[in-house]
């Protein structure tokens, strides 16, 4: 049968239904009066996990996914977010996250320090845990420099925490700070006969964690959210276990290789045990590598305040190297006015400054080999 072609007009054409439908565009967005504010507990996956109406009869978890315009801004545990939608807390239901709060501090990293993407870590922390171990795996200077000046420039409190000093005498790393005033905490793994905390390891080796350091960071904690930052197998996760109640998985280290073994896998926010409204802990991953690109040469300066004041005498333009010319840097620190650690202060500077590339190169090198 032939088609017919000769009397077709506009009648004849079908139009399929736009699958957007008909509505026309626009830039104007819901105000969201009604939406309730939340705490990011959690990350996992494209859910968030907030606590709503925190310290109140009807406080409750609400698991949420992020709104559409939100797609391309991190949303990280500390962060307070709006959230509409189903925000009863109750089984199987989701809200949804539209609006990320102004953040009072934000505690960045990149890759490395030619990384130009910065990866927000942790948001609205007050305080900072540097954990690191005595020995297995042995401490690096340059990771604990690396952690102050994030601390320093997000305008986030430093505390450096020393775990298994039993294992060897922390005193050697420990003069490397003695020019700057922040808390140092020592905890020793006591054995078993010794008073202390029960603390086990996924390995099976139970030991006793020191209640004297326990108690120690403890007492800077009251009304704070403090994120504990540290390489895997240095005792973050045992020490948020004791001053939480939690029972985050924790590790040990692996016995030819010196590196720890990964245990948690996303951050989490927990409510310290015993404490004041607005007393948090948020444990991360045993990082690897913590870049600075974000930050800027004069602000890494600042942070090492035991050499800053040398460079009062350096020439206009001076980039504080090792090759510049009458650095001041130089002559403070042979001066002595650094103490005893200033040559290696001054070193570290320098590395994270990127201007020397076998320091950096050297530097680079120990991050990696305690993973």
């Amino acid at each position: 049968m032939a088609r017919r072609t000769d009397s077709w007009d506009e009648s004849d054409v079908r139009v399929r239904p736009n699958k957007k439908g008909s509505r026309p565009r626009t830039k104007d967005r819901p105000s969201h009066d009604d939406a309730v504010t939340g705490r990011i507990i959690t990350v996992d996956r494209g859910r968030y996990t907030a606590v709503v109406d925190e310290d109140s009869e009807d406080e409750r978890v609400v698991v949420a996914a992020r709104a559409r315009e939100l797609r391309r801004s991190p949303v990280v545990a500390g962060d307070f977010v709006s959230l509409v939608g189903d925000v009863s807390g109750a089984p199987d239901t989701l809200a949804r996250l539209v609006k990320i709060q102004d953040r009072h501090t934000l505690l960045r990293r990149s890759a490395d320090d030619t990384d130009p993407i910065e990866r927000a870590v942790v948001a609205n922390a007050d305080q900072l845990v540097i954990v690191v171990a005595a020995a297995n795996p042995e401490p690096r200077t340059g990771f604990i420099d690396r952690a102050l000046v994030a601390a320093y420039d997000a305008g986030i409190e430093p505390i450096l925490l020393v775990t298994k000093a039993d294992v060897k005498d922390p005193a050697d790393l420990l003069s490397n700070y003695t020019h700057l005033d922040f808390p140092v905490i020592i905890s020793r793994t006591a054995d078993a006969q010794a008073s202390g905390i029960d603390a086990r390891s996924d390995d099976g080796l139970s030991a006793r964690l020191d209640i004297a350091a326990v108690a120690a960071l403890r007492a800077h904690l009251d009304g704070k959210v403090t994120v504990m930052l540290g390489h895997s197998g240095v005792g973050k996760s045992t020490m948020v276990n004791a001053l939480t109640g939690a029972e985050r998985a924790t590790g040990g280290v692996n016995a030819v290789t010196g590196r720890g073994r990964h245990t948690s896998s996303s951050a989490l926010a927990l409510r310290l045990a015993a404490a004041p409204p607005g007393s948090w802990i948020i444990d991360t991953p045993g990082i690897r590598s913590f870049g600075l690109a974000h930050v800027d040469p004069d602000r890494i300066l600042r942070s090492f305040p035991d050499l800053s004041p040398g460079i009062e005498n350096c020439e206009r333009g001076c980039k504080h190297t090792a090759t510049a010319v009458n650095c001041g840097l130089d002559d403070w620190v042979g001066g002595g006015h650094a103490g005893p650690t200033g040559p290696a202060r001054l070193a570290s500077l320098r590395r994270l400054l990127g201007t020397d590339p076998r320091m950096e190169a050297q530097e680079t090198k120990e991050l990696g080999s305690v993973n």
